[in-house]
């Protein structure tokens, strides 16, 4: 009797067949890498990297005339010239100063209203949650402009229901800033509050029900379970509140035809719109738009550090 010995996968294996668990070398996959990659890099080339290029090569000249003039303005080389007279400039300084003063109220204020209706959303104890969060997030479909405008009828002295209810003058120096606060705070809060109820709705069940057989109640369960559940998410919403705060230009700009306490050089959009557009010069706007990017990447870069650091 004849015992016929197993066969193995590779004497079974058809000739020039891949082996078994072995990657394919030189196959089609890096094509279709390439493929599925290059209309994200010719986005980010085309609306990213060209641009801030550009404005980089911008920031580095100047508009000067030559001899007695007569040939016109020429692109002159001056370096980090445009920089120093940037930062020199008192106007920059004092919309720098004034954005930070907003982003300390606003930024806290508006994200922690929206964690606490989320977290209501959320709750068991809460009826009716589409409507709520309809007419929560309804603000947020509203256009900047149009906002602008509707606030600025209400804060009007001889029109507005609000002049006489608020402790502050809306319009005037020192009541701008809380006036701007109330608008954001108000078109942004609703954005947020989805962002943070759709991340709620991923926390495991198991999870918090065992907190409530631990004798968990609801404020302990949200302060403990839920919050640092959602943690990454409230980062990435701080990122980009912060880089939305320091690029404030659509509300201080519909204002200032209400009021003379908002400058053309209010914040640093305002201030790069008004050196670009009214006074033509594009160095030092590019050069103020480099700066506000660097900032923009910096603070980022800082709470991204600051969130995996609190993940670990």
């Amino acid at each position: 009797m004849t015992v016929l010995a197993p066969t193995t996968a590779e004497e079974t294996r058809p000739p020039g067949a891949p082996a078994p668990g072995r990657p394919r070398r030189g196959g089609r996959a890096p094509l279709a890498a390439l493929l599925l990659a290059g209309p994200f890099a010719l986005l980010l080339l085309g609306t990213v990297l060209v641009p801030i290029g550009y404005a980089l090569y911008l920031s580095l000249f100047t508009e000067r005339l030559s001899g007695l003039g007569f040939d016109g303005p020429h692109d002159v080389f001056v370096w980090l010239g445009n920089y120093a007279d940037v930062l020199g400039d008192g106007a920059f300084r004092d919309s720098v100063g004034n954005v930070a003063g907003y982003a300390l109220v606003h930024v806290p204020l508006m994200l922690g209203i929206a964690l606490v209706l989320a977290l209501l959303l959320d709750s068991a104890t809460v009826r009716l949650r589409q409507v709520w969060s309809l007419a929560v997030f309804l603000p947020y479909v509203v256009p900047g402009v149009i906002a602008g405008l509707i606030w600025a009828y209400l804060y009007s002295p001889n029109i507005g229901p609000l002049q006489d209810l608020l402790p502050w003058d809306p319009l005037g120096g020192n009541g701008v800033l809380p006036s701007l606060v109330t608008i954001t705070t108000w078109q942004w809060t609703g954005y947020n509050m989805i962002i943070f109820y759709t991340a709620l709705r991923t926390v495991p069940r198991d999870v918090l029900e065992a907190a409530r057989v631990d004798g968990a109640g609801p404020l302990r369960t949200a302060w403990s379970v839920k919050v640092p559940t959602i943690r990454p998410t409230i980062f990435v919403a701080l990122v980009f509140t912060v880089i939305g705060s320091l690029q404030l230009f659509t509300e201080p700009l519909v204002l200032r035809s209400f009021t003379g306490s908002v400058t053309s050089t209010w914040t640093p959009s305002l201030y790069v719109y008004e050196e670009a557009f009214i006074s033509n010069d594009y160095g030092r706007a590019a050069a103020a738009s480099m700066l506000l990017a660097l900032a923009s990447a910096l603070l980022s870069a800082l709470v991204m550090r600051l969130s995996a650091r609190r993940s670990r």
